[in-house]
């Protein structure tokens, strides 16, 4: 959902950047994206019926300026599989919206369909400040 929010906003603002998402963990590789965050992108408007997942690789630590994880768990996995030497920063995805930074994104995976409705929240909200810095 949150690759899905941010392609979307920097669409909307006319920007041509680079955005992909990735897991840090092998377990959903090649697989279309959860059929509720499915749904409920789509009713945003957000069609991420085609994003398929992959896992991170050392060759985005240099490939990408930024690197964002939803979670702490997430974030400390990326800094043992990044390379010792690379540009890219690496966050919290929540970093980017005022009064939630250093907070995970929900994980609405085994609750109920309001969950997700919840994660997209957040992850557009993200995607909205980062694209108003990136903007400017």
């Amino acid at each position: 959902m949150a690759e899905g929010a941010l392609r979307h906003r920097a669409k909307a603002a006319g920007l041509d950047i680079v955005i992909d998402s990735a897991g840090t963990g092998g377990w959903h590789v090649g697989e279309p994206p959860d059929a509720r965050a499915q749904e409920t992108a789509l009713r945003h408007g957000v069609d991420i019926s085609g994003l398929r997942g992959r896992q991170v690789s050392a060759a985005d630590f240099s490939r990408f300026t930024h690197i964002f994880a939803l979670d702490e768990d997430n974030l400390e996995g990326l800094r043992r599989i990044a390379p010792q030497h690379h540009e890219a920063h690496l966050g919290l995805l929540l970093d980017m919206v005022p009064r939630l930074e250093g907070r995970p994104v929900a994980d609405p995976y085994y609750g109920g369909p309001e969950g997700f409705e919840t994660t997209w929240e957040q992850v557009d909200a993200a995607a909205a400040a980062l694209i108003d810095r990136l903007a400017r």
